[in-house]
């Protein structure tokens, strides 16, 4: 049937989600942070991450039902952890999940996690095939794979394509870690973001960066200029698990942060959201790193190496990053009605830990994912919350 499709080039205009394209040698490459502010730091976390399309998806008009879409994937490996499955792609029509798969071939990177080390080979592009879909004209959606950085080459359908129509629905901003970023999650469209997303029917601008929200200003400055409806930011795991900064410096840091963001949103409902409940950092302060004697049996698990001693002379740990955050937002809530928190524990706390556990402790499971976004949207989405429709 491949040599009866119709062959379309994927350009910008069929993408949604991301807020910039680069032309590869291999095809477009979607990236969730500018180039100015990409070009604001040497740290690979982020420019892996950021090139990882979490909530991207191609948003197209079509009556088709067969569709072939041609990618290079770079995959993750890490040096004697079981190797990652391949990265899904979700097909979605009318908001429903109708189709899923992989493409083969593509990169290779393998991460040494003890060292930071990665070695990175190379192979062909591969094409994940959709059949079945509903006839008549349509709009669909592919998102595509959350944590794999995915260069689009072409599309093949059995009927044209064309980008879908802009969208009324109002436009949600979201900033957070990798928990944000969908790591664990089931499926690109089955992040908690992009549940809630779902659940409050909104598009979805997903700017959650693993190991990477550090309240660094190019990311303020990026929301800043990213249009949108809705904002919110969830902050502090990787504030802690890198050790990143002190409590004299944090408590500035986000009053610089969400000025930021609302030079460019200044009456947008803009939302903070603090941690998610992470045991071994609750009352412990960071730096974060792998278990070695988990590594040697072959699983990947995050243990905490502070002292908590040292909180008192401000060394941050979840507890402190909640208590102040709380605090920021009720001081500013004085002169901006428009701003909201929202505690993590609500999302995630101790009860939810004891049946749902983090299995490295640091990521929630794809139940927790979908139970988070449940939570999420009653409170914000719903009558009363700070993203209500008017």
């Amino acid at each position: 049937m491949t040599a009866d499709l119709l062959t379309t080039p994927v350009t910008p205009a069929l993408l949604r989600g991301c807020l910039e394209t680069e032309r590869t040698p291999d095809g477009l490459l979607p990236h969730r942070l500018p180039e100015w502010a990409r070009a604001q730091t040497q740290d690979p976390q982020l420019h892996m991450v950021e090139s990882q399309p979490s909530g991207v998806r191609l948003a197209l008009r079509t009556a088709a039902t067969h569709v072939e879409l041609t990618a290079v994937a770079t995959t993750r490996v890490y040096t004697g952890v079981p190797a990652r499955p391949g990265g899904l792609y979700d097909l979605v029509v009318a908001g429903r999940l109708v189709g899923q798969g992989s493409v083969g071939g593509g990169r290779t990177m393998t991460i040494d996690m003890m060292t930071g080390s990665s070695e990175t080979t190379f192979g062909p592009a591969g094409t994940v095939v959709f059949t079945g879909l509903p006839p008549g004209e349509k709009d669909i959606e592919i998102w595509l794979p959350h944590d794999q950085m995915t260069e689009l080459v072409e599309l093949r359908t059995d009927a044209p394509v064309a980008p879908a129509p802009p969208s009324p629905r109002r436009t949600w901003l979201h900033h957070g870690s990798s928990i944000s970023h969908g790591s664990i999650a089931a499926s690109p469209s089955r992040t908690w973001p992009a549940l809630a997303a779902a659940h409050g029917d909104v598009e979805l601008v997903n700017l959650g960066f693993g190991g990477s929200a550090l309240l660094d200003p190019f990311t303020a400055r990026t929301m800043r200029d990213t249009p949108a409806d809705l904002v919110s930011v969830k902050v502090g795991i990787n504030l802690v698990n890198l050790d990143l900064m002190r409590l004299r410096a944090f408590v500035p840091a986000v009053h610089g942060f969400l000025d930021t963001i609302r030079e460019g949103h200044p009456d947008a409902p803009l939302l903070v959201v603090s941690p998610i409940l992470c045991p071994i950092h609750e009352e412990t302060p960071g730096p974060g790193a792998p278990d070695a004697e988990a590594l040697a049996e072959g699983r990947l698990v995050f243990r905490a190496m502070g002292d908590p001693d040292e909180v008192p002379a401000g060394k941050l740990t979840l507890q402190v990053i909640r208590r102040d955050l709380a605090a920021i937002v009720e001081q500013r809530q004085h002169s901006d009605p428009h701003l909201h928190h929202l505690d993590g524990l609500h999302l995630y706390g101790r009860d939810d830990f004891d049946v749902r556990p983090l299995p490295d402790a640091l990521h929630p499971v794809a139940e927790t994912h979908e139970e988070m976004a449940r939570r999420f949207a009653a409170t914000a989405f719903s009558d009363g919350g700070p993203f209500a429709p008017s």
